[in-house]
């Protein structure tokens, strides 16, 4: 019994005991079963989590703060990668669902009818991540896209641009929030001309950046601004303009989207809304590890909010 404690729970083993016990272990090469484990238990210490990507860097830092959050605990993390598809985000639920995790951790509020079904009949404990909403599965942290947005084409009409536009790639439902958000406060200023809008769903890339200037600077050529829906593409936009010998920020401002290491660094610096991802990770592994211990947390809901920063791409003067 003390052994099977010690490697189900080791932390209510002694110190002494629990170092005894790993060294029989590592004599014998012996690997717990997993399977078994759940059978008995009810439960594994697997946390799945689903991402739509592993390479976007957004998502790479939220998985970082997870990670720490979880380094040195009994929880194991599982990864899953959906790639934006909401059938293979099915899959991957009803696989973790199968392996009886103690929790999940998954983006988004948009998730399909199959998939909402299934997390609703689960048991386990759920976080939703990278946004908020008023009805979630179980908990959810992150931050509102269209108010993110918004404030990001008014930090664009304060610095004194008339004729904003905007670029998007993916066009996944948080895309199509920050395009929300950029129409909501350009009709509100009365700015807002969809001649100005520029959108694909291909994959986003710096590439891709420059080549949607130039089709919003060919549909709309006297656009003063551009509000980018990701990094990547504002850094393809500022080549782009750049390129055609266009001054930033007098010419045309720039807004990127998150705040990447890149925004900071470009010449010129780039403005970017930076959401706090890392800390998102984090506090989303420890809003399910509290609730698995029974501490729930003071509100299900959890808006870590966003923050327009300012730099030289949107100075303009005069």
């Amino acid at each position: 019994m003390t052994v099977s404690r010690a490697l189900r729970d080791p932390d209510k083993v002694s110190a002494k005991t629990l170092e005894k016990i790993k060294a029989v272990v590592d004599r014998l090469g012996y690997v717990p079963d997993p399977a078994a484990s759940a059978l008995a238990a009810g439960k594994t210490n697997v946390i799945g989590v689903i991402v739509p990507s592993v390479t976007n860097n957004v998502f790479s830092d939220v998985m970082r703060g997870i990670y720490e959050a979880a380094e040195g605990s009994k929880w194991q993390i599982q990864l899953g990668n959906s790639r934006y598809s909401p059938l293979e985000e099915e899959s991957l639920v009803r696989t973790f669902l199968s392996q009886k995790p103690a929790g999940l951790i998954l983006s988004g509020l948009d998730q399909s009818e199959e998939t909402s079904k299934l997390l609703m009949g689960a048991d386990c404990r759920i976080v939703q991540i990278m946004e908020c909403g008023p009805d979630p599965f179980d908990m959810m942290i992150g931050f509102s896209h269209v108010d993110a947005s918004a404030a990001a084409t008014r930090h664009l009409l304060d610095a004194g641009y008339e004729r904003p536009g905007y670029i998007a790639a993916r066009l996944d439902p948080r895309s199509q929030r920050r395009l929300a958000g950029f129409k909501a406060a350009a009709e509100k200023a009365g700015v807002f001309d969809p001649a100005r809008i520029v959108t694909t769903p291909r994959a986003s890339t710096v590439t891709l950046g420059c080549e949607l200037v130039a089709d919003l600077l060919s549909k709309a050529p006297q656009t003063d601004a551009i509000l980018c829906n990701n990094d990547d593409l504002a850094l393809g936009a500022l080549f782009e303009c750049q390129r055609r010998g266009l001054r930033i920020p007098e010419d045309i401002g720039l807004c990127g989207f998150n705040d990447l290491e890149m925004m900071a660094a470009a010449n010129p610096p780039v403005t970017s809304v930076r959401t706090f991802r890392l800390a998102m990770g984090r506090e989303a592994l420890r809003m399910l590890t509290g609730a698995l211990a029974g501490i729930e947390p003071e509100t299900p809901v959890v808006d870590l909010g966003y923050e327009v920063i300012a730099r030289q791409s949107t100075a303009r003067v005069g």
